[in-house]
């Protein structure tokens, strides 16, 4: 089925020559929805280069083959639902729609859906080099080394003209600028980069100690897999691990991995982060030096504040010997004259006191004749009172007992009163408490009596 392409007035199928010109966005626009148009849904395959995340989590690569690639797009809600992570050097099909970007003219393709048919040439070779070097030994965590706190010089493995190298400068003029640092020039991509970088690396361990460097920087900006291919250089890694001096590998951002990471004995995620590791101790020391110095300042002068108020004091207790005599002489007849009032009052008030108990003892001394008299007295009346009472309670007592008789149960049957109890021993208070036929008993003065109720009146 051939697919035709329309055009407005003017445009590409205008014959006449006499039409107006159409619009860029026109022409993109038609260019869109002729591929659209024309091609459908369909699996391309090709190796992921040039991986984007952006923040918004769209995915932007490129797919490419041994002899073309094209620019793909992934949105993020088609991202989202990846069974796998992306990565530059994978080898993937891509379920995409032929588009065009109309705001750049960009010949692209719309990733619908992603799946792993293998890994890149490269990727498989960087994870040969890998595992092969890591049976060796040549990663061993052991094997890392402690960055010095405080280098004297950095050395500085990388390409004058890359902007890693003027990231570095301008992280450790920002950070520790009396740092001096050397470099070790050295292309960073090409075909024969890796080998250079090896002897850049070793160029620098033979130079460290003319040189002064005591940490190794090996550092490349950001970039695809290819463009970091000589930092996956067998040689380069080796050179790192025979290196005399602690390496920092800052390559690429902080995603990529090279073999040179993992050789390294430290690894930083972009080359300003290598040379912040390198300056840490000084930064660090900067910061803590300022410090150091408010608490210097604060307490030098709680010091001083100290020691000016230590010799105030002195000062004042500072007195010429035959001063101080007077003073202790003046002193010493001012204490005397205390003493000798405060003994005086102490004696008047001794002396007072005595005169007082006398003559309260003068007052209480006792008169025995009249004592005694006064004692008969009391024990006479005592003695009536006695029989008086005595008498009172007698006669009470007399009373309550000639009552109490009055209401002794013994007494009141005597008067002609029964009780009546039932079958159970219940004394009855009412008629109707007894039933006729019931046996009842009836105690009275003398004795008592057994009955049958015939009836009962109430």
């Amino acid at each position: 089925m051939q697919n035709t392409v329309s055009f407005p007035a003017g445009g590409p199928g205008d014959t006449n020559g006499a039409g107006r010109a159409i619009s860029v966005s026109a022409l993109n626009r038609v260019a869109r929805e002729a591929l659209e148009a024309r091609f459908p849904l369909l699996w391309v395959s090709g190796e992921i280069s040039n991986l984007t995340r952006a923040p918004s989590g769209h995915l932007y690569f490129t797919l490419k083959d041994a002899q073309a690639q094209v620019r793909c797009t992934m949105w993020r809600n088609r991202a989202q639902l990846l069974p796998f992570r992306p990565e530059n050097g994978m080898r993937v099909d891509a379920r995409s729609l032929v588009t065009l970007y109309e705001a750049r003219g960009d010949f692209q393709l719309s990733v619908e859906a992603l799946r792993q048919t293998g890994q890149g040439n490269l990727f498989e070779a960087f994870l040969r080099l890998k595992e092969k070097l890591a049976a060796e030994g040549l990663f061993d965590p052991a094997a890392k080394r402690e960055l010095p706190p405080y280098p004297r010089r950095i050395g500085v493995v990388t390409s004058p003209a890359a902007a890693a190298w003027k990231d570095v400068l301008a992280a450790l003029q920002r950070r520790a600028p009396h740092l001096a640092v050397v470099l070790y020039p050295s292309p960073v991509q090409g075909a024969d980069a890796g080998a250079k970088l090896a002897e850049a690396v070793r160029t620098a361990d033979a130079r460290a100690a003319e040189d002064g460097i005591d940490l190794l920087l090996v550092v490349r900006g950001g970039g695809s897999i290819e463009d970091l291919w000589a930092f996956n250089d067998e040689a380069l890694a080796r050179a790192i691990r025979a290196c005399t001096v602690p390496v920092v590998s800052g390559v690429g951002h902080e995603t990529d991995f090279t073999i040179a990471d993992f050789a390294a004995d430290v690894r930083a995620a972009t080359p300003t982060g290598a040379a912040e590791l390198a300056s840490a101790g000084y930064h660090a020391a900067r910061a803590r030096t300022g410090e150091l110095e408010r608490s210097l300042s604060a307490g030098m002068e709680r010091r001083l504040h100290g020691l000016a108020q230590r010799l105030d004091r002195a000062a004042l207790r500072l007195v010429h010997p035959r001063e101080r005599l007077g003073l202790a002489h003046e002193r010493s007849e001012r204490l005397a004259v205390r003493l000798s009032t405060a003994m005086t009052r102490r004696i008047e008030r001794l002396e007072g006191a005595r005169r007082i108990l006398e003559l309260r003892l003068g007052a209480r001394k006792p008169d025995l004749r009249r004592e005694m008299e006064r004692c008969a007295r009391a024990a006479q009346r005592l003695g009536a009172a006695g029989e008086q009472v005595v008498q009172r309670r007698a006669e009470r007592l007399a009373a309550l007992a000639t009552h109490l008789q009055h209401l002794a149960p013994q007494a009141v049957l005597a008067r002609g009163y029964s009780i009546t109890r039932d079958a159970e021993g219940r004394i009855l208070r009412i008629a109707d408490e007894a039933a006729a036929g019931e046996e009842i008993s009836v105690e009275l003065a003398i004795g008592r009596l057994r009955a049958i109720v015939n009836s009962t009146e109430a």
